[in-house]
């Protein structure tokens, strides 16, 4: 059963394997899934807006109902002025979903048209995180089975002057 659209935000600095997972998987339920590239001011990029939008659209090509968006306000401010009733987030572990419930229950009370549906991370990638592939990438590990073969080059790109 497939509904109408959702949004996966994140900051995805850089994509990983496992937001890919949870985009694919939720592109195999809805109509049209949003990747939005959000801002957070509590974690400290490596990649710009533009360069974070470039790279999952090179991440995304080929899933042909997904569409990338960028966005610096709050989520249940774009959920609202792009109608879009259902958040996807993507959980590795029971840390994430408890931070994840409580911010899905803060959007929720500022967007109550808003609703958030929580995909669990496929066995093999509940240990992949865009701040352990900055990590390993900045220390010259190979981050091939972490990150799209799309963006590999983009990463590496990111830190092979930073060594």
């Amino acid at each position: 059963m497939s509904a109408e659209k959702c949004l996966f935000p994140g900051s995805f600095d850089p994509v990983t394997n496992g937001h890919m997972d949870i985009i694919r998987r939720a592109a195999r339920i809805f109509d049209t899934v949003y990747v939005g590239i959000l801002y957070n001011p509590d974690k400290q990029g490596c990649f710009p807006a533009e360069k974070r939008v470039e790279m999952m659209k090179k991440a995304c090509e080929g899933i042909e109902n997904v569409k990338v968006i960028a966005h610096t306000g709050l989520l249940a401010e774009l959920t609202k002025k792009m109608d879009i009733p259902v958040v996807v987030k993507g959980v590795r572990g029971v840390r994430d979903l408890e931070s994840e419930t409580d911010m899905a229950h803060i959007n929720h009370h500022l967007n109550p048209d808003m609703d958030t549906f929580f995909l669990p991370a496929s066995p093999g990638l509940g240990e992949v995180s865009s701040s352990m592939v900055r990590q390993l990438a900045q220390f010259g590990a190979d981050i091939s089975d972490y990150v799209p073969k799309q963006v590999l080059p983009d990463v590496l790109a990111a830190f092979v002057n930073n060594k």
